[in-house]
């Protein structure tokens, strides 16, 4: 994926405007995991809305396999902060959801697929109020997985959860990126998430948000918390984000 000068600003109800991005630019390898951090309302989750194709006006330009991305597409999955499952459809019924196209019998083989690929099944059958944040989280994952797209966008989907759902979560999301070689970018306001996820850590600045540095993690899979190079690259992430800031 690539994204060339990407701005964005919005009318306050005064009629005067805010800058939420200013002239981004970013590269995102293919099969690679790629985390934006940033202070919140500086604009990361404005430039996921423009890749997923949910803010039609912006300067700029996103392009995705050589392709001008333009609107919403299967070609790109989303999973927000809050799950957005529809209540009164079973789990099954909401990654189908897509899949409306297919027949019927592909329909529930690309199911089948997804709730194993997630590590729910048995749960086909469930509703959203009888699973826990994390199932539901897992569930969002698989209905983004369920058109198979080409390039996954995640906003924050853990900043809901529990502190121990929340690493078991991130776990998952490494398992099927090496199941799939699936690319994927990632919103976060935790250092320590970007760390373990990443491929590439992206800082952005303040409003409007602009690409303050960049960081390649060279750090091998499984991750370690504990080991002195993760923390090293914390420590200078941190200080990059928050010299800035002072």
């Amino acid at each position: 994926m690539l994204v060339q000068g990407v701005s964005k600003s919005f009318s306050r109800p005064d009629g005067s405007e805010v800058r939420a991005l200013d002239h981004v630019d970013l590269v995102v390898r293919d099969g690679s995991v790629t985390c934006i951090i940033g202070a919140s309302g500086c604009g990361k989750s404005t430039l996921l809305r423009i890749v997923a194709g949910l803010e039609p006006q912006f300067g700029g330009t996103v392009l995705l396999g050589g392709r001008p991305l333009k609107g919403p597409g299967l070609d790109r999955g989303i999973v927000f902060q809050d799950h957005r499952l529809v209540p009164w459809m079973t789990v099954e019924a909401n990654i189908a959801f897509s899949l409306h196209r297919l027949p019927k019998a592909e329909q529930r083989r690309v199911v089948t697929e997804k709730l194993k690929l997630v590590g729910l099944e048995g749960f086909g059958r469930s509703y959203p109020h009888q699973l826990s944040g994390g199932m539901a989280q897992r569930v969002a994952i698989a209905r983004a997985l369920a058109h198979q797209p080409e390039l996954l966008l995640l906003d924050e989907p853990f900043g809901a959860l529990d502190a121990l759902t929340r690493l078991q979560m991130q776990d998952e999301v490494l398992r099927i990126r090496h199941t799939d070689n699936l690319t994927t970018v990632l919103i976060t306001h935790d250092i320590e998430e970007a760390i373990y996820l990443a491929d590439e850590i992206v800082v952005f600045s303040d409003r409007p948000g602009r690409v303050r540095a960049r960081f390649t993690v060279e750090l091998p899979h499984p991750r370690d918390r504990g080991d002195p190079a993760f923390a090293r690259l914390r420590h200078e992430l941190h200080a990059q984000f928050f010299h800035h800031r002072n």
